[in-house]
């Protein structure tokens, strides 16, 4: 439906979410939705950094919690050719991820927790071992990996570094994910973590030996953004030399001491 199509067709009688008021409109477009938001079919209309593409339309399909909509949009082609294409986005904002190791203790802290989309998806239980991780919702994303950290496993942190962004599944998902890594200790322990039980969180840590959660990659371990970050400890030598750390970047055994070289670059000083 274009633009000029939408103004003509009437809108629908919707109650404004949460209130139970009438009003006219479409929740998340003329109405506030159940977050509070307006205007969603906006996203993406004003983009101009590809000459290959041009935005002919949004449409709001969902928003519930998370944004589903559809967009058409003239993509031009490698041979020249114009072609309208639609492509579906599911936006659930941007997020952050933090692998929690200890050096001394050659140790990552991970989470246990229930996600039904893979259990829904055949894994056996749908319980998955994971690298604690959040949405930003309106923090920077330091903030929010530091405020996740605390909630999950009850750690504080305040030596993160960040490492890279990705985008975890860009074919329909417009996430970033921003990826840190910290040290954690006992001493590091402020809470008892296991998430905000008002919003059914029920989370478990689980600390492994690092080469053992090697070890359980692709079977005990199937989250891609906790590989991830295991894979990157690996090949920098965060925990020195090992069966897995082989990298051009290791930093020798971890028993070198206080003086051994990590791969922040500065003299690393591993925790108690």
């Amino acid at each position: 439906m274009s633009r000029a199509d939408e103004s003509d067709t009437p809108l629908p009688n919707v109650d404004v979410p949460d209130t139970g008021m009438p009003g006219i409109g479409v929740p998340g477009i003329h109405l506030p939705d159940r977050r509070g938001r307006t205007g969603l079919d906006q996203a993406g209309r004003d983009l101009a950094g590809n000459s290959n593409v041009i935005v002919r339309d949004v449409t709001l399909l969902s928003s519930n919690w998370f944004v589903l909509r559809t967009t058409t949009l003239d993509f031009r082609h490698r041979d020249g050719h114009w072609s309208t294409e639609q492509r579906e986005t599911y936006d659930r904002g941007n997020g952050a991820t933090i692998l929690l190791f200890n050096v001394e203790r050659r140790t990552v802290l991970l989470t246990r927790q229930f996600r039904f989309p893979a259990y829904v998806n055949g894994h056996p239980d749908g319980y998955l071992v994971e690298a604690p991780a959040g949405l930003l919702d309106s923090d920077d994303a330091l903030t929010a990996i530091t405020r996740e950290t605390a909630e999950e496993t009850g750690f504080a942190i305040t030596d993160a570094r960040h490492l890279f962004d990705l985008f975890m599944s860009p074919g329909s998902v417009t996430e970033k994910l921003h990826f840190y890594a910290a040290e954690y200790s006992s001493d590091t322990q402020a809470g008892e973590g296991g998430g905000l039980h008002d919003e059914g969180e029920d989370i478990e840590n689980i600390e492994l030996d690092f080469d053992a959660a090697l070890g359980q990659i692709g079977n005990g371990i199937v989250d891609a953004k906790t590989v991830l970050l295991l894979q990157w400890a690996a090949i920098s030598g965060l925990f020195g030399a090992g069966p897995y750390s082989t990298g051009p970047y290791s930093a020798g055994p971890s028993s070198a001491g206080p003086s051994s070289t990590g791969p922040f670059g500065a003299a690393h000083t591993p925790l108690t």
